[in-house]
């Protein structure tokens, strides 16, 4: 198959770059930012007619969005870019992906819950009710995805880290590092998710969309549809960054536990929001690692880079 990474640059288009290596398939890596020495197509997910030619030149198969507005805190105030990228530009997508037939994997977020009071793992059909402009334009961007009867598979992931970019992981590497003392939230509750066990939880449903297409081409995808991804396992952010440090050598910071309040933000994040795996699983075959074991391989690799 031909496959489409958009945000390839970002953390998990850097992975699935990674994954394609030992893939029979086609990759074509697209972002609107260019970064020396990686391969990247320029192509703006807002510009309809831009999909529309290079869904059409590259023969595209399926399309994998890994491209997002992704600042929590800046969306409080730029509502109407984080509406554009996070759901005109996925229905965009998608429906490039329904006029060739081919298949969309739209990567979404737990911050489409928020909203209600909750302390079991979230399963796909528990009802979107996202607190702020983040998690509002994301579950927007689902539904327009849905809305164009595209085969789709949307995965809700959360706490994203990487080798790559900025995320948590990486920050408190230093801070734990070049701080003597750290302060961090331990009343919200969720699992980090390591971009590359995600990005090979894609390739593993890519490879079943090849197959299907060669059994059955023209039929609708059976196994559409909201799927969620994250390691194993729960923790707060302050469990998280204790782990950091423990991997990363840098155990002399004292890290300690504290409430939400005492860092005042525009928008309030999901107090739980530990997603239930049952049914990627179940559907995929797809196995999901515990958080600590990813969070060791994932800081083992930074140090030697």
């Amino acid at each position: 198959m031909n496959i489409l990474v958009t945000g390839a640059n970002g953390q998990l288009g850097n992975e699935m770059r990674i994954i394609s290596r030992n893939s029979a398939d086609r990759y074509i890596f697209t972002d609107v930012n260019q970064i020396e020495g990686q391969e990247t197509m320029f192509l703006d997910i807002t510009d309809m007619d831009a999909i529309r030619a290079v869904v059409h030149a590259e023969k595209v198969d399926a399309i994998v969005n890994c491209a997002a507005y992704t600042n929590v805190d800046a969306a409080e105030t730029n509502a109407e870019l984080a509406e554009t990228l996070n759901a005109t530009a996925p229905g965009n997508l998608a429906t490039a992906m329904k006029e060739a037939g081919g298949l969309l994997v739209h990567i979404s977020t737990d911050y489409v819950f928020g909203g209600e009071p909750y302390n079991t793992p979230c399963t796909e059909d528990r009802t979107g009710t996202p607190t702020g402009v983040y998690g509002l334009t994301k579950l927007h961007g689902e539904q327009k995805v849905i809305g164009t009867g595209c085969d789709h598979v949307i995965i809700r992931t959360a706490w994203l880290y990487s080798e790559f970019g900025k995320n948590f992981c990486r920050t408190m590497m230093n801070l734990t590092a070049t701080k003597p003392q750290l302060k961090v939230v331990f009343d919200q509750a969720g699992t980090p998710t390591y971009a590359l066990d995600l990005a090979n939880a894609v390739k593993v449903i890519l490879e079943d969309y090849g197959s299907h297409r060669g059994t059955s081409p023209a039929s609708p995808y059976p196994k559409s549809g909201i799927y969620h991804y994250s390691n194993e396992g729960v923790c707060s952010w302050y469990d998280f960054t204790k782990m950091i440090a423990e991997y990363n050598g840098t155990t002399a910071c004292d890290v300690r536990p504290c409430h939400s309040d005492e860092f005042p933000s525009p928008v309030k994040r999901p107090a739980y929001s530990v997603l239930d795996k049952t049914r990627i699983k179940e559907t995929f075959g797809v196995v999901v690692p515990y958080w600590t074991d990813s969070l060791r391989k994932c800081i083992s690799n930074l140090k030697e880079m």
